[in-house]
Formats: C-alpha cells, sequence, structure tokens
C-alpha cells in the first residue's frame, strides 16, 4: 500500500485550555489533534505522518500538523480568534513522488476562506493567512486534488491562531448524522438445518481440497454427500464417507463438521447433492466442483488482520481470530480464510524486538519473526478449523511496513508459502521500483532506504504487470491452489490486465477507513470496472469496516448504523472480495446481524459472477441492479442524502422488468406485495445514507 496505519480516535469532543499557550498566540499543535480523520495514518504533532520532521519544498519546520489526505480538523473558535496563518505544502519524506498532489482547504462557518490550489511534491511551502473575525467553526481540509490520496502526506506548518485574550478551543472530527441505536434486521436462522454459501466450488487439478459445508441448525448435525451425475461408489469408515467417482481422486467427507477434503486429479464439472440433518429436519443442496484451470469462482470470504492489528499482529491473535470466526458460526454462512496481513515477517527498523531478526536464511528462504514461530502450525491449526489461510508480500524488497518482501524471491517465497500451507497471497505495490528490475539476479542487498516508501508509479502498461506476472509464475508452478489478490491501488486501469497476470481479484482504488466519505466514495465508483468481473475474476473495493477497528487503536467503527447497512449492501451488489476487518474477539449482536445474512450474502456468491451496476441516479437516491443466476434481479436503492427519503417508485419497466413481479426483502428476508413492471408502485423509505436491498423474480 502506498500509505497505510490509520489510527485516528473518532469524533469524540476534545478541549484544550488555551491558558496555557500566551494570550495573544495559540498554536494549532498544542490543541488535541487526535480527532481529525485522515486518509491513512495517525494524525502528527510537530511531525510528519510519516513521523519525520515536518520539511516543505526542503525547509524544516519545528511545529505544526502532520496529516494525509483525506483530512478534516474541525475546531470550534467561538468567535474568539482573529487570525489563522500556516505554511502549507506536501511533506518532502515522498521523495517527490508524481502520485503526492493535495489541496488545502481553509473553511469558516460552512464557507470556503482560502485555498491552496494544487499542490505537489517539492513544491516550495504556500503561506495561508485567513482573517477569522467573528467566525464560529472552522474546519481545516486536506483534499487528494481529485487523483486519489496515493502519497498525499500533507504538513499544516507553523500552524498558528492569534486571538484577543485567552480561549479555550474545541476540537472534534468529521461531522455525523445524528446518532441512530443499532436495529437488527437479519432474522435469527431457523433451526432446522440450511445449507448457505456459494452453489460452486474451483480447484485445480491434484491441488489440496478442502471446503466445509456452510450449514445452520441446531447441532448435534449430520453430513452427508452424493454425485447426481454418475454413479460412485460411498464407503462407509467410522466418520469418513469417500466418494469415489470416474475422476481420478477422492473426496472424503467428515459426516459430523461437513469437511471435504482430498484431491481430483481430472478436469471437469462435477455436481454433487450436499445434505445436512438434524433431529429437526435434513436440507439438501445441488454443489458444483468445478475442476479446472481457475479457482475463486466465487468471492473471497473471511477475514484480515490489517484493519483492527495493522503492526500489532501475532501467531496468538491470528489463532484466536479463527476461533473467533468459528465461535460465531461464520464458518457455517461460508466465510473461510483467515489471512494475515503485513508484519509477519522482520522489519528492518523496528525498535521492537520481536520484529527485528534476519531476513532471510543461509539458503534465501524468508524467515518470520518471533511472533510467527510455527508458520506451517499456524497453517495446520486454521485447516484443522475448516477455514483456509492467507499471507501477504510485496514485489519489491520491502513491504509497506518495511518488512522483508519478495522482489528477486518469488519462486522461492512461493515454494515456502505452500510449503507452509497457505492458500490466499495478497500482493501489495509498496517499494517496487521498475528501475530495480536492472538488479534481479544480481543483488538482494537493497539499501534499506528503499523501504522507506520509495517505490514509484510505473510509466508503462509492461511495467505494472511485470511484477505481479513474475509472482503468478511462481505460484501457478506450486502443488496447490493460492488465491491471488493484487494489491495496486488500480493503477493502470488494473481490472483490464489483472486476469493477464493470473489476478483471482484487484483492488481498484487506495485503502479505505472507516468514514462515510471514504466507503461511499469508494463503493459508488466502481462502475467502470464491473464489466471486468468474472467468476475467478473480481473488482476488490478493499475490506470491510464494521465492528471494532482501529489499525493498532480499537474503537468501534464510525460508520452509522444505516451506514453499515448500506457497505454490507454495496459490497455484495459489487460481487466484491468480503474481508471482514475487525477484531471478531469483540463481535456484538449487531455486527453480527450485518455478517450472517444468508440472502444479502447470496448476491455476492451468486454463480453468475456478474458485477451490479447503477442504472439510476435521482438527486440522493442511486438504484444499483444486479443480475443472478437464477434469472432474478437485485436492487438497491440507496439514499446518498442527510435526510429520510420517502417516495413510490415506478415503474419497474424502465430497468427492462416485464409482468409481475415477486419482492423479496433481502436484510429482513420478508416478502412484498407483488408488483406489476408497467403499472405498479414499490413504496420506498430509506434512511438517511441507508438502503432498500430487494431481490426480484418474475412471476
Amino acid at each position: 500500500m502506498k500509505s497505510r496505519l490509520f489510527l485516528g480516535l473518532g469524533l469524540s469532543l476534545a478541549a484544550f485550555n488555551i491558558g496555557i499557550a500566551s494570550a495573544e498566540t495559540v498554536w494549532l499543535d498544542d490543541l488535541n489533534l487526535k480527532p481529525a480523520t485522515q486518509g491513512w495514518g495517525e494524525p502528527q504533532k510537530n511531525q510528519s505522518v510519516g513521523e519525520h520532521p515536518l520539511t516543505i519544498g526542503g525547509k524544516v519546520f519545528e511545529r505544526g500538523f502532520g496529516t494525509h489526505a483525506e483530512s478534516t480538523l474541525r475546531v470550534n473558535l467561538g468567535g474568539g480568534a482573529q487570525k489563522f496563518t500556516a505554511s502549507v505544502g506536501v511533506d518532502d519524506e515522498v521523495d517527490k513522488n508524481p502520485a503526492s498532489s493535495v489541496e488545502f482547504i481553509v473553511l469558516g462557518d460552512g464557507k470556503t476562506l482560502w485555498s491552496s490550489g494544487v499542490m505537489r511534491a517539492g513544491n516550495a511551502a504556500k503561506e495561508c493567512a485567513v482573517d477569522l473575525s467573528g467566525v464560529t467553526n472552522l474546519v481545516l481540509k486536506v483534499g487528494d486534488a481529485g487523483d486519489g490520496m496515493e502519497w498525499d502526506h500533507a504538513d499544516w506548518a507553523d500552524a498558528k491562531f492569534e486571538t484577543a485574550s485567552a480561549k479555550s478551543f474545541a476540537v472534534s472530527g468529521e461531522a455525523a448524522l445524528a446518532p441512530v441505536a443499532p436495529y437488527i434486521l437479519t432474522p435469527p436462522a431457523p433451526a432446522t438445518p440450511r445449507i448457505n454459501g456459494a452453489n460452486v466450488f474451483g480447484v485445480r487439478p491434484g491441488s489440496p481440497f478442502l471446503f466445509t459445508i456452510p450449514a445452520t441448525g441446531e447441532r448435534p448435525m449430520e453430513f452427508s454427500l452424493e454425485q447426481t451425475v454418475v454413479r460412485l461408489v460411498v464407503i462407509t469408515n467410522h466418520h469418513q464417507v469417500s466418494i469415489r467417482g470416474p475422476f481420478a481422486g477422492i473426496l472424503d467427507l467428515n459426516t459430523t463438521n461437513g469437511q471435504i477434503t482430498g484431491d481430483i486429479h481430472t478436469k471437469g464439472e462435477y455436481i454433487v447433492t450436499l445434505r445436512a440433518k438434524n433431529a429437526l429436519g435434513t436440507a439438501e443442496k445441488k454443489f458444483r466442483i468445478v475442476c479446472g484451470d481457475q479457482i475463486a469462482l466465487t468471492p473471497p470470504m473471511g477475514w484480515n488482520s490489517w484493519n483492527c492489528f495493522a503492526g500489532e499482529v501475532s501467531q496468538e491473535r491470528v489463532k484466536s481470530a479463527a476461533d473467533a470466526l468459528i465461535k460465531s458460526g461464520l464458518i457455517n454462512h461460508g466465510w473461510t480464510y483467515i489471512n494475515v496481513d503485513d508484519y509477519w515477517q522482520n522489519n528492518h527498523d523496528s525498535k521492537d524486538p520481536t520484529l527485528q531478526g534476519p531476513f532471510r536464511d543461509a539458503q534465501g528462504n524468508i524467515v518470520p519473526n518471533s511472533r510467527f514461530p510455527d508458520m506451517k502450525g499456524l497453517a495446520d491449526y486454521i485447516h484443522n478449523l475448516g477455514l483456509k489461510a492467507g499471507l501477504y508480500s510485496s514485489p519489491g524488497p520491502w513491504t509497506c511496513g518495511n518488512c522483508t518482501g519478495s522482489f528477486d524471491r518469488e519462486r522461492q517465497d512461493a515454494a515456502k508459502y505452500a510449503q507452509w500451507g497457505f492458500d490466499y497471497l495478497k500482493y501489495d505495490w509498496c517499494s517496487y521500483t521498475p528501475t530495480m528490475e536492472a538488479q534481479r539476479g544480481i543483488s538482494t542487498n537493497y539499501p534499506l532506504a528503499a523501504a522507506s516508501w520509495s517505490g514509484s508509479n510505473p510509466s508503462s502498461h509492461a511495467e505494472l504487470i511485470k511484477p505481479y506476472a513474475i509472482m503468478h509464475e511462481a505460484l501457478a508452478a506450486q502443488p496447490r491452489d493460492i488465491v491471488y489478490s493484487l494489491c495496486q491501488y488500480g493503477m493502470g486501469d488494473v481490472w483490464g490486465w489483472g486476469d493477464q497476470v493470473g489476478g483471482n481479484c484487484w483492488r481498484t482504488t487506495g485503502d479505505i477507513t472507516d468514514t462515510w466519505k471514504s466507503m461511499s466514495g469508494i463503493g459508488f465508483k466502481q462502475d467502470k470496472a464491473a464489466p471486468f468481473a468474472k467468476p475467478g475474476n473480481w473488482n476488490d473495493p478493499d475490506m470491510l469496516i464494521v465492528g471494532q477497528l482501529g489499525w493498532g487503536n480499537l474503537h468501534p467503527t464510525r460508520l452509522t448504523v444505516d451506514e453499515q447497512y448500506t457497505h454490507i449492501s454495496l459490497w455484495c451488489l459489487l460481487s466484491a472480495p468480503l474481508l471482514i476487518g475487525c477484531d471478531m474477539t469483540k463481535f456484538d449482536d449487531f455486527t453480527l446481524s450485518l455478517l450472517d445474512n444468508d440472502e444479502v450474502l447470496a448476491l455476492d456468491q451468486d454463480a453468475l459472477g456478474k458485477e451490479a451496476t447503477c442504472v439510476l441516479t435521482d438527486g440522493d437516491l442511486k438504484v444499483y441492479a444486479k443480475e443472478l443466476a437464477d434469472g432474478s434481479r437485485a436492487l438497491g436503492f440507496f439514499n446518498l442524502g442527510t435526510v429520510s427519503l420517502d417516495l413510490k417508485f415506478k415503474p419497474l419497466a424502465q430497468f427492462g422488468f416485464t409482468g409481475t413481479q415477486h419482492v423479496r426483502d433481502l436484510w429482513r428476508q420478508q416478502d412484498l406485495p407483488d408488483v406489476d413492471a408497467a403499472t405498479g408502485t414499490l413504496p420506498l423509505t430509506i434512511p438517511a445514507h441507508g438502503v432498500l436491498l430487494y431481490k426480484l423474480t418474475a412471476k
């Protein structure tokens, strides 16, 4: 990632008594800056967001506020300030990276008082001087200048207020809608058996097969399966049922926990019937196994360590996350992956002894840090729970967190990941520089300075593709399936070429944060990439931001209740990889209800794999439509405004619907009155920043 480690502290008001400063001058860095919201990193006093001296255009400043676009700091002046001055610009720590461009804006009582215009890396500081006479509420903003937030390290240097006398100012973060108490729409799963999750599963010939039948209902439960296309022999052995078919291979079913393991050696499609039985009844479901060249036939669902633990991740925390996914019951809804993000390797400049050690052993194999004493044991632990394990690296010599990357060691690292037993690789652009290709195979003694965000944007399509193609070749040579996730923020319209380098999913955007602006700004701008989504290839708008987050400093998500319903609804309509970012050991009932609604999740896991697009924008209303494998369609009605929308929506015929349509409210799992597509009316009451999510089926 270009910039990471968000540690903002939410919306709480934090007053600072200015009496300790002079009566005439109040320095911005004397206020509590923690409530500031920003796109990456922690608000910094008297240093850059990268924790270096504030430096703009070669000039060093002793005081100020280091932040990162998009950034908002609200100061309640109460009319007590006369003037605000600062020197602003992009911090030199980005090393003139061309991706860095920002705009500084000062607003007073909702009006723009001053703007810097677009500033870029290497520009000299601009002087900001604003008359604040009579201003009650001041907002200091840093925008991304319209080209994304990567590398947007911004400094408000020598920032201060002039006052007539000592005042008490208060600082707050991003403005929010009035709080709404959590309300749960998802009904409890029935006690009778119900088989959930995807209807299709992809595996390469000879790769280890692991699939856990996701089924809700009262336990104990007995599982069984049979192949419905060809005749096969069923052999019962204690708690194992071995399915032998015309394919070369054996799949074993554990009848107690529903885990299917084994391998298939012959390419083809195999239709099986899954069954789950308890004391209250039996459920069954047709399930298609595709043995071929493509995996991830539906978007990956699971958990990633970054948004909650960031650089504090450890083997024990990862195991606890796996345990929590089982305990919460999310495994019964199709959640599968437990992914370790950055900081499992040793770090080149950390003062933390747990991150210090050799980068590679004498044979060149990557060395995990002391927090991860047994990588194979960790993967085995996750597999024994019926889950899959994921890992993280970079095509550069260093990861985004300055840990060991994979440059010039791709095949060796891929072999090690497979030997340990990992099933997923997130491959993050980070310190990769196209010019370092000249050193490939010559030296692995890359300068440590390369880790300090010295990666650069490519100048050609070939430069974008090369590092990802190299790792794809290395992964493809391994004797196990490893989902390949390209993390390079949408550079060069990755959705147009990601499948050419073996990508199963690819980031389309910069990092998400737990704000409405970040989530909605990402989620509602995916249409350009939508035509390229298909089984095995998924557009990735980044991880989920519900629950207890914090990038190392936990806090409840800053999304409102209705914004969280919008977030999950939109990501499912977009056929996005669903990676939980919160601390799963701290689940509350509301967060779980967002993640265990099988009818909503079914949109994401639909076998057709067609991403929704926006079919109507009318003021604050956006309507998204998604075609589904069974011939039905889903409609998401989103309210981007700050007040509730009440309207009578018609006709559905404008979206291609004909005849009478059966309407299903997916969050409430309730049938609504049928609607005639030509003449009928669909009444809608959509909360501010909220959603209604319906499935329509022709009768």
